[in-house]
């Protein structure tokens, strides 16, 4: 393998030591206080309200969700309720309805509910594609997505899960020290047990029963609908300067289609 590509200080970042995971605790809590409205209670609901006023606060929900999917954190169906549906609550499921017809109408998105147990949502692009197949987050348009490609990478070649010592690792050798403050991202630690934890693009855990504590990353549900395998793998093959086919197991995982129509051809 020739020496690996090193990414410059303009494609990725640095430093923080604990996992954020105590925020999903409060959401799950905040979210358990409402209660989904029944069909005759919306029914009833609606009957009391002008079509115009659930146009109207069906257009606040769409820019609140707009607003708050700039920066990639899911949105929460509690602060939905809180913030923006306040008095409408009975109208819930109508005014998402309502909502969600209009990202796919009007801005070609869907507003996906990746946590159906927190009611969890992000937006992402309809391409009218299947769920299994994910609409593709492209080659890496700035530097944090560049950083964001390389640890997916590493948890995709080694399997779906990996251990955070590794990948701090493989950043130093790209001269991205989680250790030392970085020049595009600050503290690179936090950026990704942070940030793209909350984000769900990863998800990072303690390993059970490890002494010294010993944590691992792995595909968070965002990833899951937004990312492409493919992408990913001919990203590590760019990075690496090889063919992606030569890692049989992982070509075979990201295109499936592919392999599994190459393989009926050559048995005819």
């Amino acid at each position: 393998m020739t020496e690996r590509k090193r990414l410059s200080n303009s494609q990725i970042s640095s430093q923080s030591k604990r996992p954020s995971s105590s925020f999903v605790a409060q959401e799950e809590d905040e979210d358990a206080m409402l209660t989904q409205p029944s069909t005759s209670q919306v029914q009833k609901g609606l009957e009391k309200l002008s079509p115009a006023q659930v146009d109207q606060k069906t257009a606040e929900v769409v820019q609140y969700i707009l607003v708050k999917d700039q920066k990639k954190v899911p949105i929460r169906r509690a602060d939905l309720v809180k913030h923006i549906v306040k008095d409408y609550r009975t109208v819930y499921p109508e005014i998402i309805k309502r909502a969600s017809r209009i990202f796919e109408q009007v801005f070609g998105l869907k507003l996906v509910e990746i946590d159906p147990k927190n009611h969890l949502y992000i937006l992402v692009n309809n391409l009218d594609t299947p769920v299994s197949d994910p609409s593709p987050v492209e080659y890496p348009s700035n530097p944090k997505t560049g950083l964001l490609f390389v640890i997916l990478g590493v948890i995709f070649m080694k399997g779906g899960v990996v251990r955070d010592k590794l990948v701090w690792n493989i950043l130093k050798k790209l001269r991205v020290d989680s250790g030392l403050k970085h020049d595009e991202f600050g503290d690179v630690r936090k950026v990704v047990t942070d940030e793209f934890v909350r984000q769900r693009y990863l998800e990072y855990n303690r390993v059970p029963h490890t002494e010294p504590v010993e944590y691992e990353f792995r595909w968070g549900q965002r990833a899951d609908m937004e990312v492409s395998k493919a992408k990913i793998l001919e990203f590590m093959a760019e990075l690496h300067d090889q063919d992606p086919r030569s890692w049989t197991q992982q070509y075979k995982e990201a295109n499936p289609t592919h392999t599994s129509s190459q393989a009926s051809s050559s048995s005819r």
